[in-house]
């Protein structure tokens, strides 16, 4: 009989989508090719939109969490949220309204990892940086590496009041003089490179090797 495989669901926006990756599909797809050839290692659904903020996967997680548990009827044990780039953008200039406030941001978090966490075990993510130089996107919004710093902050905050793990993202990247190298021509999405640094990240996190009992 095989071994029960956990499921994993990696839920957020054009990150978790994959999005800029022509080679490998993006860091979620390249983690689930990985699994694929590992015995026993959970089944991987990614679930990214791009655009998604915070608001729209608070509204769509449980929808498509309940919709995955083919295995023995149970919904998947685990999700990792990768979410919160898109709320850091400004709207129509460089000191506009962000599309979600940094207080706005962490209250609604707050609520949404508690109540995954009530359910399912939880790891989540923090934010990629930007390429300021290449602002503004689509003609209208604003995105900064101060911000991102910010929302990652409140992240790691929430993650930390929580109990819940938490991978920092920003700050390990934008200490990278290259980083900017690791970005798309549009300044917000990762390339190729971006998503192959961000899967060895993941890959060796150890708080997810755990959960997936990979030693």
């Amino acid at each position: 009989m095989n071994k029960y495989q956990k499921k994993l669901i990696i839920i957020g926006d054009s990150g978790v989508y994959g999005w800029g990756d022509l080679e490998g599909g993006g860091w979620s797809e390249r983690l689930r090719q990985n699994w694929l050839n590992l015995d026993g290692a959970p089944i991987i659904y990614s679930l990214g939109i791009r655009g998604d903020g915070l608001e729209k996967v608070a509204i769509r997680y449980k929808n498509e969490w309940a919709s995955r548990g083919e295995l023995r009827r149970k919904v998947p044990e685990g999700i990792l949220l990768s979410i919160g780039l898109n709320d850091t953008a400004r709207i129509g200039r460089k000191d506009g309204r962000p599309q979600l406030s940094e207080d706005a941001f962490k209250f609604g978090l707050k609520q949404l990892v508690n109540e995954i966490k009530n359910e399912v075990d939880i790891m989540v993510l923090g934010l990629t940086p930007v390429n300021e130089d290449s602002m503004p996107f689509a003609e209208c919004l604003w995105y900064s590496n101060q911000a991102c710093s910010n929302y990652e902050n409140k992240i790691e905050e929430t993650c930390l009041e929580l109990n819940v793990p938490f991978l920092s993202i920003h700050e390990k990247m934008i200490n990278l003089l290259s980083f900017k190298e690791l970005l798309s021509s549009d300044g917000i999405h990762l390339n190729t490179k971006g998503h192959k640094w961000i899967y060895d990240q993941i890959s060796e996190w150890p708080a997810l090797k755990n959960w997936a009992d990979l030693k």
